[in-house]
């Protein structure tokens, strides 16, 4: 989710006690809370994320006064910080409204009788001398200090953060990360800070370390621009960057080229990049792409043959295959590394089930994965045997902060069959090789054609590109999947044609429409109206069965601007209010992997209900929960980027294009989405940008070694002599 809460630029500053918290949303991030005002002790409403203020706090607030229609003139917070009162009335107020454990009103009173305005520095500071005061113990001052010392240490660090530019929920997450320390942290290395929490770029750690004193060409800075220009290029798919291309790419962020040469030679020194040549990994992407080479090259050695002649009558008895894919079952049982490769209507799923059937008819145990949930359960329906994601697989252990199932724990499979392999990244397959035995065989089953994964490296495709292993491509469109509308139009993207509409009147196992539209406010308008009409027509349901999908976040027609419509769509009931976020009976989705809760990116939930601060979600059955500073793990999924649902399939798919996302159109992101659909894909928008995401043979080529680290590793394996003598 976009960060809400941001430094507001010329605003007003206004500061209040807090007399009463009106009315707080049940997911904790929006207050409605009546103040007195300092200056003249006018009372006043404030609107806004103000986390857990409580009655008698004194609060700075940063914002914009509004008049709402019906609840009147209000103050909309854009930031706060609590202010430690200095006065003798505001200490009484402070200590006696409850906020402290183990003061009243009448032990405020009299603590503020006996010390003045030096109360609260004679509590965090002298606590013995508060047994000076009747009613007061040995064990109840400790307390009293402890609390008040506590108090005032929070208000320091919301006064710094809101000083360096943070706001509210940025600042959670700091102090989520590193508790006590985080201004110490924020003020010694705010891009380390930038690294680690996130919501915290490049350019949030420069504001703040202007605001802490770094100059722009201090070596942190430079250590700092080395990092987040890696980071960027992991997050476009490369695995590592060329030295020029990172100094160049830091020189658009104001340091000298020599600074960052510099940067990146210290940087290599503490082992927080690895120098190879040229290139310039980040460690853990290095150590995946040496150990991946391995595994793989390991696996694809040769293996003595069996005889395969029953299995392969047992696998076809029921359903005939082709000469193809006999010889891809074939292969299989065979080989020690398979790759099953083809498009839709090509027989994948009828060859998978016939290698599934096959690999058990020898009596070899096979355990099926995938990267997703929804691809996990489409390949256990097809095989009729049970399947899993890679992660549930591979047993995350939360106490240990790793997987259970690796090198010294393997697998307990003979055969291993991933599904949507194409979704593999780097460091995904690096955890499941290291549990995948050596003496066992691998089957990756894809569609090369598809985006490349989420994520740095694309194993399947290197892979392929290094030529070891055994390749199958099943090429072969059938007739009965020909009739499919949908089939036929993927096809016609991968010509670089615009895909035909079913007729009218037909409906056949797949249909596929193409609506024509121009403008943002037409398209957005038919994507409405084509809810009601699938519903209606097809019976599908229009949250669940249905997605969305845009080639992008930003704008009215990317997730942000639809998610918003479709939300007041499909869930009226949870009217966007000015709390924001997410109500029960939003569809969402998981933005990043938590082991802990054993949900992963792009997993599809509801939510439930909002409860005590807790937001509860369901994801396939099972009941997950998201307390305040976690909910930025979530996001609105009515629609989603096509990036997002990579491996997932739906009953029905809508897929949007417009001039708008020009610099994300390409063959692949069309082809990928409309191949998401099972019964209906409707492509609505601008006839010129449908037109050129088929033409648009964009390359996705990255940085990475791969392929030419296979091709060594087996030649290795080959002929370790060989590989030993100079060349």
């Amino acid at each position: 989710m976009t960060e809400r809460a941001q430094e507001p630029r010329g605003g007003e500053v206004v500061d209040g006690v807090v007399e009463e918290v009106l009315w707080s949303s049940d997911d904790g991030r929006f207050s409605v809370v009546r103040l007195s005002r300092l200056s003249n002790d006018d009372p006043f409403v404030a609107v806004g994320d103000l986390g857990s203020v409580a009655v008698g706090e004194t609060l700075r607030l940063h914002g914009r006064w509004s008049q709402h229609a019906v609840h009147g003139r209000r103050f909309r917070v854009q930031a706060f910080t609590p202010i430690v009162p200095t006065t003798q009335m505001g200490i009484v107020r402070y200590l006696g409204s409850g906020l402290i454990a183990g003061i009243g009103k009448g032990l405020a009173a009299r603590l503020v009788e006996k010390f003045g305005d030096q109360t609260l520095d004679v509590i965090a500071t002298q606590s013995k001398r508060l047994r000076e005061v009747s009613g007061i113990g040995k064990r109840r001052a400790e307390s009293i200090a402890e609390a008040v010392r506590t108090r005032r240490q929070e208000a320091e660090q919301m006064a710094f953060f809101h000083a360096v530019g943070l706001g509210p929920a940025l600042a959670r997450r700091v102090l989520r990360q590193y508790g006590p320390d985080a201004t110490r942290v924020l003020r010694e290395d705010p891009y380390l800070v930038a690294e680690e929490v996130s919501g915290i770029g490049f350019r949030k750690a420069d504001e703040i370390g202007r605001a802490v004193g770094i100059g722009p060409e201090d070596p942190r800075r430079a250590a700092g621009a080395v990092l987040h220009v890696l980071g960027r290029a992991s997050d476009r798919g490369h695995v590592f960057l060329e030295r020029d291309q990172l100094v160049e790419e830091a020189q658009r962020l104001g340091l000298p080229p020599a600074l960052v040469d510099e940067a990146i030679d210290t940087l290599a020194g503490r082992g927080l990049v690895i120098l190879e040549g040229q290139a310039v990994y980040p460690p853990p992407l290095h150590r995946a792409e040496v150990a991946v080479a391995r595994a793989l090259a390991t696996l694809a050695r040769p293996r003595s043959v069996p005889n395969i002649g029953p299995a392969m009558a047992k696998a076809t008895a029921e359903v005939p295959l082709s000469e193809r894919q006999r010889t891809a079952v074939e292969t299989s049982l065979a080989a020690g590394l398979t790759v099953l490769t083809g498009g839709p209507g090509t027989g994948k799923t009828t060859t998978v089930r016939a290698i599934v059937a096959a690999q058990q008819a020898l009596g070899r145990r096979v355990l099926l994965c995938a990267p997703t949930g929804r691809a996990a359960k489409r390949l256990s329906e097809a095989t009729g045997a049970a399947a899993t994601t890679i992660h549930r697989m591979l047993e995350w252990n939360p106490m240990l902060g790793g997987f259970q199932r690796d090198a010294r724990h393997p697998l307990d499979a003979e055969v291993v069959l991933v599904d949507e392999a194409s979704m593999l990244n780097l460091q995904l397959a690096d955890s499941l090789l290291d549990a995948v035995a050596p003496s066992s065989r691998l089957v990756l089953v894809g569609d090369v054609d598809q985006l490349p994964p989420v994520g740095p490296g694309q194993v399947l495709r290197e892979l392929i590109a290094s030529e070891i292993g055994a390749l199958v491509r099943l090429e072969e469109v059938f007739r009965q999947a020909a009739e499919s509308a949908i089939v036929r139009g993927a096809h016609a993207i991968l010509r670089g044609d615009v895909p035909r509409s079913t007729p009218p009147g037909h409906q056949g196992p797949g249909d596929l429409f193409v609506v024509r539209a121009r403008s943002k406010e037409r398209i957005q308008q038919l994507l409405v109206d084509m809810l009601a009409r699938v519903e209606e027509r097809y019976g599908i349901d229009p949250v669940d069965g249905v997605q969305v999908l845009t080639p992008m976040r930003k704008g009215p027609l990317g997730t942000e601007g639809l998610n918003e419509l479709l939300q007041a769509t499909l869930n009226p009931r949870a009217a966007p209010s000015q709390s924001a976020a997410l109500l029960p009976g939003d569809k969402v989705m998981q933005l990043r992997n938590d082991y802990d809760k054993d949900v992963f990116n792009g997993d599809l939930g509801r939510v439930t209900r909002v409860q005590g601060g807790v937001t509860f979600v369901d994801f396939d059955g099972r009941e997950v929960q998201y307390k305040v500073d976690e909910l930025d793990m979530l996001t609105l999924a009515y629609a989603s980027t096509i990036h997002k649902v990579q491996g997932s399939e739906f009953p029905a798919v809508l897929v949007v294009l417009h001039g708008a996302h020009h610099v994300l159109l390409s063959r692949a992101l069309f082809y990928t989405a409309v191949t998401r659909a099972k019964r209906l894909a409707v492509v609505v928008g601008d006839p010129q940008a449908i037109a050129r995401a088929a033409r648009n043979a964009l390359s996705y080529e990255s940085n990475a070694r791969l392929a030419r680290r296979l091709r060594e590793a087996h030649r290795t394996l080959q002929n370790p002599q060989a590989a030993s003598t100079p060349s």
